[in-house]
């Protein structure tokens, strides 16, 4: 079974902190509301190789959901992805962020495959709620500074569990 990555954009491809050179900054309009990003294009290509490499999948775990499709995967060379549903805000139960459920329901409802998870709001409470919920087997959840965005090192990182963990199929 392919191994999913499931990236967030806000805090992950969107850092929350001063940009660098390196990322352009876009306007999106949303249901009638004017949202800014700064994306780094280069993330795209890294995602991509990443993927290729260890034979998984992208797939985005973001409230952007579907418009992660529309605005974010074309200005990093990203294809259409499949998408977490995330439903309403729950309160959570144990601590966990809200998205944990609705990534805990997809990748159950996916056959128990593996997954990495790039966000900036996993802690060791939805690492515990994962661990619990039946139908999850092996994930590693990477936890990214809001303020810088996503880096090499937390592509290595998965890039690393992925491969020696035996779920890596790449060419």
């Amino acid at each position: 079974m392919k191994p999913l990555l499931l990236v967030d954009v806000d805090g992950v491809l969107n850092p929350m902190g001063r940009p660098t050179p390196d990322f352009r900054r876009y306007e999106c309009n949303i249901g009638g509301h004017a949202y800014t990003v700064h994306l780094n294009p280069r993330h795209g290509t890294r995602l991509l190789e990443l993927a290729v490499q260890t034979g998984s999948e992208l797939v985005w775990a973001t409230t952007w959901e579907e418009h992660a499709n529309e605005w974010i995967a074309p200005r990093l060379g990203l294809p259409a992805l499949q998408v977490v549903p995330m439903g309403p805000f729950e309160p959570s139960g144990r601590g966990e962020m809200f998205k944990t459920p609705y990534v805990a329901a997809y990748a159950a409802a996916l056959g128990r495959r593996p997954f990495v998870w790039f966000d900036d709001q996993v802690w060791l409470e939805d690492e515990e709620y994962l661990r619990g919920h039946q139908g999850l087997d092996d994930f590693l959840l990477v936890h990214v500074d809001p303020r810088h965005g996503l880096t090499s090192e937390h592509l290595a990182r998965a890039r690393e569990w992925l491969t020696l963990s035996g779920f890596s199929r790449g060419p």
